[in-house]
């Protein structure tokens, strides 16, 4: 049986079905576009389609599809992509997933620990509430769409990802050109908690929790080590073996420059504690930033 990725082109989709083939597994990925090979089906969630045939019979389904969050400014046509890409889409397949005749045993569907809203310095798990904000909005009608996989008996998994650690881009990409120049500093008061994971640990969760039929519901994606913005930018400088600069950014300077996506996405604090994934005895390979900064550089 197959287990279907949505968003098998990004980042940590394409880690993952290379994970899942490498265990002997057979991926199909959903692609909006003519498939092309044998192991791609169509979806256009835009449209309301989707290949029911490829969903038929399948073991699990894993959404990773969404636009990027970060990279750009939030214009009020970029948040309706943001919110369209992720909400209609889980929607589309849920609906679909509701069709089915022999359902998969599994929806592992994204989110973020952006659903938490800005916590300061409190250590956050899965019992906390939403929070407020744009993307704590967002995640909560996200994480909405997708419970309703549950009400047709699918178990049902929200991965509520920290910052995703990789060598290979993501959010990681995109500072490492200003820290390689040297130019790297804390945001804002640097105080704020940046919870993060690498790459392999957040595939390794996701193939924990597929198999482990006990986990459902909102399970954070992070490591046990969340550090904050100072201190990452003292790590990442030291991994590249570069200076950084001794005065932050300031906040406002930010806001001028990348908007609300400054304040929701760079300077909110999020000290999450990965306590289902604890729980369920799932180990991490890397619980040191800077160990781990080495490992993905």
């Amino acid at each position: 049986m197959a287990i279907i990725v949505t968003g098998a082109s990004g980042l940590v989709g394409t880690a993952l079905v290379e994970a899942l083939r490498a265990g002997g597994r057979e991926v199909v990925k959903f692609v909006r576009r003519p498939p092309r090979a044998a192991d791609e089906a169509f979806w256009q969630p835009s449209e309301q389609v989707v290949d029911l045939a490829a969903l038929e019979g399948a073991e699990a389904v894993v959404h990773l599809a969404g636009a990027s969050i970060g990279g750009r400014r939030w214009t009020p046509a970029y948040k309706r992509e943001l919110v369209e890409s992720r909400v209609q889409g889980t929607r589309v397949l849920v609906g679909a997933l509701k069709e089915l005749a022999e359902p998969p045993e599994v929806l592992l569907s994204a989110s973020g620990m952006d659903f938490y809203g800005d916590t300061g310095d409190k250590v956050i798990d899965e019992e906390q509430g939403k929070g407020t904000g744009f993307l704590s909005d967002l995640c909560e009608q996200w994480e909405r769409e997708a419970r309703g996989a549950a009400d047709a008996g699918i178990r049902t998994v929200l991965t509520r990802s920290s910052l995703v650690l990789s060598g290979r881009g993501g959010a990681l990409g995109r500072i490492l050109p200003i820290f390689r120049m040297g130019l790297g500093a804390p945001l804002g008061t640097g105080r704020q908690y940046w919870s993060w994971i690498t790459l392999d640990d957040w595939v390794s969760a996701a193939l924990h929790v597929l198999a482990d039929r006990e986990i459902e519901g909102p399970v954070n994606f992070t490591s046990p080590a969340p550090v904050t913005n100072a201190e990452f930018t003292r790590a990442l400088g030291k991994a590249l073996r570069r200076g950084t600069m001794p005065i932050p950014v300031p906040a406002f300077a930010l806001a001028a420059g990348l908007g609300e996506f400054a304040r929701e996405g760079l300077l909110s604090s999020h000290r999450l504690r990965p306590a289902k994934l604890t729980a369920a005895g799932h180990g991490f390979a890397h619980t040191s930033l800077d160990e781990a900064l080495r490992a993905v550089l």
